[in-house]
């Protein structure tokens, strides 16, 4: 997703300001002071996220730059000095993503995390749901204007059956009135499968009952608006739906990720395994040889460069698995599937490990892993197959390490 933002400001000091402030949180910026020098940028390149543009530039009074922008198929918000309702109309009007009063430092508050919001909506993919096509096309030209990717289903159940094909949905923006299955009841359904945190609901209706706000939310909606609604209304309620995901997103992967390697940790293992279990799991408990010896040779700087190499190499090899570290230099991998191909990746995972030298400074660092291997039945828990499979892996290093033992 391009990072690069074109902004068109005729004030030099504020210019300079958004350009800095910008840079802070990663953005590119290509500057531009009037109506021909942004001409004569994208004339040459519109590779931009999005402009920011100044709605009253000496070289265009009245909003010019909006349609030289916008013809170009640039993303725009605009800022502006005046604010009234005709401004507004025209502005909203163009097909620009948002306006914003130029009155204040509080402006540029409000820009930074509007153009961080379009920055992360590619991550994201929503479910229109509505039996009106003319509907359901507006509300996708307004997601997709905000580089959130859509599928589209005109009832209850065929979004039901489109989310259980498409697991990456991430919000669903759904009618109440439909055939088949209305909003209401589909959200009932949705709910029973997925929470709040993990899937938001927005629901739109045109019916006059004002109940119908509480029996959305009651029902499991994240939000609710009547039809019809206005583009601002609407932006702001997906973008704060979205906010709030992502942040619950966030903190569930500080809580569930180690910081140092990326694996996910021990209580993501425990926590997940009612969700990711299965009948045939098998269990990998992996333990770095001599670990002790590399941090006293090499300092904790030197150990956190090992323990790093060895979780990208386990990722490598075990990408769709449950791979976890599980505390210290012990890592522990759940699989399903076939026990003799699980043991088999393992001791290549082994020997790939043995034979990288992991980089330190100006220094290499030879490492080997001993792997004690456990296959559960359906009589043990995932409590009782770590045992197992921890007494194989000490049994391991007392045989020498550098070496897998399975039963």
């Amino acid at each position: 997703m391009l990072n690069r933002i074109l902004v068109v400001e005729d004030s030099r000091a504020f210019r300079n300001y958004l350009n800095l402030q910008l840079k802070q949180i990663g953005f590119e910026v290509v500057l531009a002071e009037s109506l021909e020098a942004a001409n004569n940028i994208i004339s040459q390149d519109t590779d931009f996220l999005c402009a920011v543009l100044d709605y009253c530039l000496p070289d265009g009074p009245d909003g010019e730059i909006i349609d030289l922008v916008l013809s170009h198929k640039i993303r725009a918000i605009v800022l502006t000095a005046q604010f009234n309702d005709n401004i507004r109309e025209h502005v909203i009007a163009k097909g620009v993503l948002d306006y914003i009063t130029k009155d204040s430092s509080a402006s540029v508050s409000y820009l930074i995390p509007l153009l961080k919001r379009l920055m992360a909506n590619h991550t994201h993919k929503a479910l229109v749901v509505d039996d009106s096509i003319t509907v359901r096309n507006h509300v996708v030209y307004l997601l997709e204007h905000q580089y959130i990717d859509t599928l589209q289903a005109n009832d209850g159940q065929q979004a039901i059956d489109i989310l259980a094909e498409n697991p990456d949905i991430t919000m669903i923006i759904t009618d109440h009135d439909m055939p088949n299955k209305d909003g209401i009841t589909m959200t009932r359904e949705i709910r029973n499968q997925y929470d709040r945190n993990h899937l938001a609901i927005l629901g739109l209706s045109g019916n006059n009952d004002r109940t119908m706000t509480a029996r959305f939310l009651k029902a499991g909606a994240n939000d609710f608006l009547y039809k019809p609604f206005n583009q601002e209304e609407f932006y702001c309620r997906v973008q704060h739906i979205l906010d709030m995901k992502d942040a619950t997103d966030e903190l569930y992967r500080i809580a569930n990720q180690d910081a140092l390697t990326g694996l996910w940790n021990r209580r993501y293992l425990f926590n997940e395994n009612n969700n990711k279990c299965c009948d045939n799991r098998n269990i990998a408990m992996i333990d770095i040889d001599f670990f002790k010896k590399v941090n006293d040779t090499y300092g904790h700087d030197g150990g956190d460069r090992a323990l790093v190499t060895v979780a990208q190499i386990i990722s490598i090899y075990f990408k769709n698995e449950i791979a976890v570290r599980f505390g210290g230099e012990e890592f522990c991998i759940q699989h399903c599937g076939d026990y003799q191909e699980f043991q088999s990746r393992l001791d290549s995972m082994r020997q790939r490990i043995e034979k990288t030298a992991v980089q330190y400074e100006d220094l290499q660092i030879h490492l080997t892993v001993s792997i004690g291997v456990s296959s559960g039945n359906e009589e043990q828990n995932l409590e009782e197959i770590i045992r197992d499979a921890d007494d194989l892996l000490y049994q391991a290093k007392e045989e020498g390490r550098n070496r897998l033992v399975a039963r």
